[in-house]
């Protein structure tokens, strides 16, 4: 009865979209952004039905936390706001996704925790060291092939190389399989959209079951040849170990346990797609950033190590590149005043608690020397904050002073060309010049 109740009385008024409706995330982002703070000055979350997407069972429902402090509270609560069974599809995620997607995101403590742990015990600092050099050199062959082309998509010639030569140098990933595992990438997290899942069948208004059984079948694809490519190279690496990652995860160890080459192949997918996806995203929306305020770029520039921390902050609250999470109920639970029932889906926008009023002054404003500013960009505080978050940050500083020392003048000239999702709040392309 309750969940009848929530649905029928949240229904959109007539012509307008909610974050439910595909159709809504082909909105302009200044719409979007209007919607997310009328969810925000709601005295309860509203109570959404799941996307319809063909082949894929639905629930009844699921409710919009689009609060700070309902985010925050969420993330800091696993016991209760459980990622199992699922936490990156609002639908539960089928068997034959799940064997290739079902990383540690997607696992509660005790196991998450594990997984997690021997994950970082593989950092090594001879792994840190070699990623280091890897990345500077990495963003100073970009910058040279940037010049010598003059102006150029910063999207695919810039801020997509970085984050996926680095992974790829970290992993060890031969050379002539690196553009494969790009477009695998893009195939998987563009899930939806007609560029990267192909097929007329795919609509900003829609999807036909032709055009989702294709889109389905092509990621399956995609999560195989990621997984293949993993599990190869982690049994090569057994036989042969090396100084990549790779040979550190089979090595790494907590309490007798290592990885098993299924969770080293999952672990790379999250890796290639969480690390890349969410780094070039936000290096995209930073260059727009600062076309968009010239003044922010000249303060950068007054003093660019003092100030780039701070600037790196602002821009992934204002990208937050994932758009939202999802959390299941474990059990009957009383926040901030609204009452939830065990098995009631949520999902954690996060890209809605990085502009509430209640926290950020000013919250659609640009400013590099925002303090505090205590976003959620790289998930809620919690055991499943970003595993990655430094290595993002370290990213988008080298590769941001790369360009502003030797194209100091590196411009958007144009508009974003922006993917269709409700999960990643991608930029395909983006063109610039200096």
């Amino acid at each position: 009865m309750r969940g009848r109740c929530a649905v029928t009385t949240t229904v959109p008024e007539p012509g307008k979209l909610s974050v439910a409706d595909l159709a809504f995330w082909s909105l302009p982002p200044e719409r979007r952004l209007a919607e997310f703070a009328e969810l925000r000055r709601r005295e309860h979350p509203r109570f959404l039905p799941e996307l319809k997407l063909p082949f894929v069972k639905q629930g009844p429902g699921f409710y919009a936390l689009a609060r700070h402090a309902d985010v925050v509270e969420a993330s800091r609560s696993p016991q209760i706001f459980s990622s199992e069974p699922c936490s990156n599809s609002i639908a539960d995620m089928p068997q034959y996704l799940a064997r290739y997607f079902g990383s540690m995101i997607n696992m509660d403590d005790p196991r998450h925790a594990k997984i997690r742990k021997i994950v970082s015990r593989a950092f090594t600092p001879r792994v840190l060291e070699k990623m280091e050099t890897d990345l500077q050199a990495a963003a100073t062959r970009i910058v040279d092939d940037l010049i010598a082309k003059g102006s150029a998509d910063f999207v695919t010639d810039v801020a997509a190389r970085l984050p996926l030569q680095v992974i790829c140098d970290m992993m060890g990933i031969p050379e002539r399989v690196r553009p494969m595992v790009y477009e695998r990438t893009n195939i998987i997290l563009g899930l939806g959209d007609p560029e990267y899942s192909g097929g007329r069948d795919y609509t900003r208004d829609g999807i036909t079951r032709l055009g989702a059984l294709y889109g389905l079948l092509k990621v399956m694809v995609a999560g195989y040849e990621l997984n293949h490519l993993a599990m190869k190279l982690a049994r090569k690496r057994r036989r042969d170990p090396g100084d990549d990652l790779v040979s550190a995860l089979i090595s790494a160890e907590v309490d007798g346990e290592r990885l098993t080459d299924q969770e080293i192949g999952s672990f790379f997918i999250l890796l290639v797609v969480a690390g890349n996806e969410t780094t070039r995203n936000a290096m995209s929306h930073g260059l727009k950033l600062f076309t968009d305020n010239p003044g922010q770029r000249a303060l950068l520039l007054e003093d660019f190590d003092a100030r780039m921390p701070g600037a790196v902050e602002e821009i992934v609250r204002m990208a937050t590149p994932v758009i939202q999470f999802r959390r299941t109920l474990t059990r009957d639970h009383l926040m901030n005043g609204h009452q939830y029932r065990a098995g009631d889906k949520v999902l954690l926008f996060y890209n809605s608690a990085n502009r509430d009023e209640a926290v950020f002054e000013n919250p659609d404003v640009f400013d590099i020397t925002r303090s505090p500013n205590p976003h959620v960009g790289f998930g809620g505080p919690g055991p499943h904050f970003c595993l990655g978050a430094n290595l993002a940050r370290r990213e988008i500083t080298v590769m941001f002073r790369e360009l502003f020392t030797r194209v100091p003048g590196i411009r958007a000239t144009g508009e974003p060309d922006r993917l269709f999702s409700s999960f990643i709040n991608g930029i395909k392309h983006l063109p610039c010049t200096f």
